[in-house]
């Protein structure tokens, strides 16, 4: 073997480790049937634990690439891979409290779990755009059988079908873009495309073909990311799909996007000065001002939708669309500080995000139903969960001095520092819309009667759960240095800053 290779192998332990957990899995359900259910939970525990710890002990490793140069590593790609891997993590422990799923063999939802993660931090770390297009269309496949993994009911079929067809249109017009790209610069590489924009083989009078290309390419990104106009699929698929599989796309997929965005177009399409943390297009197309108009629309139509919606699942479904717009306002920035504040609003995201879903789990055992009125007089019978899910959603609102309140700080204060301060007022102005739905949700909890007084049953490992999103949530401020120090080093050496 390659003595290359071989020295790879030494730095992709966290890949091995995942792909190895979904092998065992799925040997584990099929060999020891009469324990399977507990075996498997515990392989794939196990198996995301060692991988994050593996990813953990890649930082501060030097910066390079793997496998000639088709996967990255450095701070950006080992940030992504630890966010995934927890991620997914936090979804598998809340998979055995779900009624949902209770009654259903779960080996094979564990090894598809662990396949995805795996096709996940593959897609983040990718440097060429055939390993992109390769995770990420393992990615979406693996995730259209977990969405329709209630195979007995007609709304998990239907959302997983339309799940798969949004994804194969947008996936095969991401890779038709990929090819005239090719066509433009004659490399797959990232690096290697920039290079040939800094030295024109991409120019002169290919501008045209180029910008239909990036709006391609952008189709794949932006259907990962669900953002407007490619979110079609994502209110449909959300309320059709089990909770912790719905928890697992507003958050693991759509980061995912988020890392592949920015690697695609700061390493393919931008230029950078070392040592002065700014960027500069090298191409002839002015990609960060269309992802700008994405960006717009996005927040607000997420916003606007969101404003009459009844479903819980749909609310959240179109909540997670407007945080979409909201990061993106991070990723047109074309510096460090950009770069920066769409971790550090992935940070905020993944607890309070994950933890309204929680509620929204725990409240649907009890009740059956995802319906806004089953939320009337929680108070009453479930002084825990009111308090929680008002935290989420003063959160999820922007409000200080809760985590969701530091990630659109960070977000606004890039924009406003680089001569956007009018997309920052617009991002400001969607929050506004934004406490409208999420305040509905407090009023039905703490205001509004209802008939039912039965008290909600909440399990231990569901209430431990709770309070590890809950804390970050409302006591993220006082940790702060570290989650300042940890975003801002993972982008320090991205692109040789």
């Amino acid at each position: 073997m390659n003595p290359q290779i071989l020295s790879d192998l030494k730095q992709f332990h966290p890949e091995i480790i995942l792909t190895a957990s979904v092998l065992l899995v799925v040997i584990g359900d099929i060999a020891l049937v009469r324990i399977r259910r507990t075996l498997t939970f515990i392989l794939a525990a196990a198996g995301l634990i060692a991988a994050l710890i593996a990813g953990i002990r890649l930082f501060g490793q030097d910066p390079g690439t793997l496998f000639f140069g088709v996967l990255s590593l450095d701070p950006m790609s080992v940030f992504f891979k630890t966010f995934l891997i927890l991620t997914s993590l936090f979804i598998l422990f809340s998979v055995p409290g779900s009624k949902e799923l209770s009654r259903r063999n779960l080996g094979e939802f564990y090894a598809l779990l662990l396949g995805v993660t795996l096709a996940m931090v593959l897609l983040a770390a990718s440097a060429d755009m055939l390993m992109l297009y390769l995770a990420l269309e393992t990615v979406s496949i693996g995730s259209y059988i977990l969405v329709g993994y209630l195979r007995n009911e007609r709304q998990s079929n239907e959302a997983s079908l339309k799940y798969l067809l949004f994804g194969a249109i947008a996936t095969g017009t991401m890779l038709y873009g990929m090819t005239v790209i090719y066509g433009l610069t004659g490399t797959t590489k990232l690096a290697a495309i920039r290079e040939a924009f800094l030295q024109g083989a991409a120019a002169g009078n290919n501008s045209a073909m180029l910008l239909i290309a990036t709006v391609m390419v952008l189709a794949g990104f932006g259907f990962k990311m669900a953002a407007v106009p490619f979110h079609f699929w994502c209110p449909d698929v959300y309320t059709g799909a089990p909770t912790p599989v719905t928890a697992f796309l507003s958050i693991g997929p759509k980061a995912a996007g988020f890392a592949v965005l920015m690697r695609f177009f700061f390493t393919g399409f931008s230029g950078s000065a070392p040592g002065t943390g700014m960027y500069s297009g090298v191409s002839p197309v002015y990609w960060n001002a269309i992802l700008i108009l994405i960006s717009v629309v996005t927040m607000t139509l997420g916003n606007i939708a969101a404003l009459r919606q009844e479903n819980m699942k749909r609310m959240l479904a179109y909540s997670s669309i407007a945080h979409a717009g909201y990061i993106l306002m991070g990723a047109v920035v074309l510096n460090s500080q950009g770069l920066q504040s769409v971790l550090v609003y992935l940070v905020t995201y993944l607890f309070m995000n994950l933890g309204a879903f929680l509620v929204v789990i725990a409240v649907y055992n009890h009740t059956g139903s995802f319906d806004l009125n089953d939320y009337r007089g929680l108070m009453r019978r479930s002084p825990f969960l009111t308090v929680a899910m008002s935290f989420f959603m003063l959160s999820l609102m922007g409000i200080p001095p809760f985590a969701g309140f530091l990630g659109k700080l960070y977000v606004f204060g890039a924009a406003v520092n680089n001569n956007l301060a009018w997309l920052a007022v617009v991002g400001a102005l969607n929050s506004v819309v934004a406490i409208y739905y999420y305040a509905r949700v407090i009023k039905a909890m703490v205001i509004e009667e209802s008939s039912d007084t039965t008290r909600v049953p909440l399990s231990l490992a569901s209430q431990i759960l709770l309070w590890l999103m809950l804390l970050p949530t409302a006591g993220l401020m006082f940790f702060w240095s570290g989650v300042e120090r940890l975003t801002k080093a993972s982008v320090a050496l991205f692109m040789g800053l």
